[in-house]
């Protein structure tokens, strides 16, 4: 079993943290892709083998009423609003995804991740957009995680959609247990959010890393990422990284 552990951003700074892992979820490109040329120096600058996982731009899986877009410094017309986000067949989305997709190939990334918000619901009009997206794409060998957001999708809707239209389900362990797997892999994002804690302040405990390991040894997967993205990820990575060691 190969298990993967980093963090969902660069705590503590680029240089340090290429020194201390070996994998990164980068978060800018969720935002506001970075130029090609500063990606290229990301890469330059990693370990050979270190491994940059995507978030693709919000532009795929986000409405351009979402806050994400303000923080980002994103303007929209009022007249292209509706162009954008839920896996709409537009253009723009379409574009979106290309902008992603040279990312990837710059970072050599094989895996890249779109999260939907909570308000991307299990609509017919939302299926039917999920579906013209996911089998409309070039995906280039790349291997696309989905995490959804909110309480409405079921297991067995998450399942089926993934099965569908080849998608790693992502998932925080402590909320739920993965549905599918792509290429014999798993993909967690950990949230700070075990149930009745203060999600992204919390700071992982002795008892959780046990309950973390006790799911990973349950996969029917070879290669698991487990993704810290809470205040204390780096420290808690860290700490993970280390309990495991002490488990073999």
């Amino acid at each position: 079993m190969n298990i993967k552990i980093g963090c969902c951003g660069f705590p503590g700074g680029m240089k340090k943290y290429f020194e201390e892992f070996k994998l990164v979820e980068v978060q800018k490109t969720f935002y506001k892709p970075p130029k090609l040329d500063t990606l290229e120096k990301w890469r330059k600058n990693a370990p050979e083998d270190f491994e940059f996982v995507v978030k693709a731009w919000q532009l795929i899986t986000h409405p351009a009423t979402s806050p994400t877009y303000k923080k980002a410094g994103l303007d929209i017309s009022e007249q292209k609003r509706e162009r954008y986000g839920f896996f709409k067949p537009t253009d723009e989305v379409f574009e979106a995804w290309e902008t992603t997709k040279k990312i990837c190939k710059t970072l050599k990334s094989k895996i890249c991740i779109m999260q939907t918000p909570a308000k991307f619901k299990p609509e017919e009009e939302n299926l039917k957009n999920m579906t013209e997206f996911f089998t409309s794409i070039e995906r280039d060998n790349i291997v696309i995680g989905w995490e959804p957001r909110g309480k409405s999708w079921t297991p067995d809707l998450i399942k089926k959609i993934c099965e569908k239209l080849s998608l790693i389900h992502v998932v925080d362990p402590f909320a739920q247990d993965p549905q599918h797997f792509i290429e014999d892999t798993a993909y967690f994002r950990l949230h700070g959010s075990p149930p009745g804690k203060k999600m992204y302040k919390y700071k992982y405990s002795l008892e959780d890393f046990k309950y973390l390991a006790s799911k990973i040894t349950l996969l029917p997967v070879k290669n698991i990422y487990i993704l810290f993205n809470n205040i204390y990820m780096g420290e808690d990575a860290k700490r993970f990284e280390k309990f495991l060691k002490t488990q073999k």
